[in-house]
């Protein structure tokens, strides 16, 4: 079993932790995602809730915690960088889900506009700008969100995505793990 089947039994048998709000008619997709989701540890462990409005677009919601901190208040940098990449990457792997493919990161590179802080709210917009047959680009804002005031970029990045086949991965045993 393998691409569409293997994912929307994966999904009926296994309930979502994070939901993502993907277009009715892109059920493929929304399975896809769905599934994504419930392998993402990383995502999860980070606090990350992601969002798919559709293909190439992705935005991953976090708050920063005391965990997320390199010194009083600071929030670390990889932190940052670990949801830069996830939010490039979720672009990239969405637009990929549609033609059965996944991607992995090949390199990105961000820059650190402002600080972050304990309790920051951040959201990451991440969208694809180039779609070939073999790479993916995908840009990148981190704001941060304060109600009732302007969201602040605190960081920017790129990433190149190499796109494969999904059977070339065997996301059972990956999933089942």
């Amino acid at each position: 079993m393998h691409g569409i089947q293997f994912f929307r039994l994966y999904f009926q048998t296994h309930p979502l932790l994070i939901v993502s709000d993907i277009s009715p008619s892109l059920p493929e997709l929304a399975t896809m995602v769905a599934a994504y989701n419930q392998m993402n540890h990383y995502g999860r462990t980070n606090g990350m809730v992601l969002t798919v409005p559709r293909p190439g677009l992705a935005e991953y919601r976090m708050t920063v915690q005391a965990e997320h901190l390199s010194s009083p208040n600071t929030c670390h940098g990889g932190v940052l960088a670990g949801l830069m990449d996830a939010a490039l990457g979720a672009a990239a792997l969405t637009l990929a889900f549609t033609k059965l493919e996944f991607v992995s990161t090949v390199e990105f590179k961000m820059n650190y506009l402002h600080a972050v802080h304990l309790h920051d709210a951040l959201v990451a917009r991440g969208m694809v700008d180039h779609a070939g047959n073999s790479l993916l680009v995908s840009s990148c804002i981190i704001y941060r969100v304060i109600e009732g005031q302007e969201e602040v970029a605190v960081a920017r990045g790129l990433g190149t995505f190499n796109r494969y086949p999904a059977n070339k991965r065997d996301f059972a045993k990956l999933v089942m793990e």
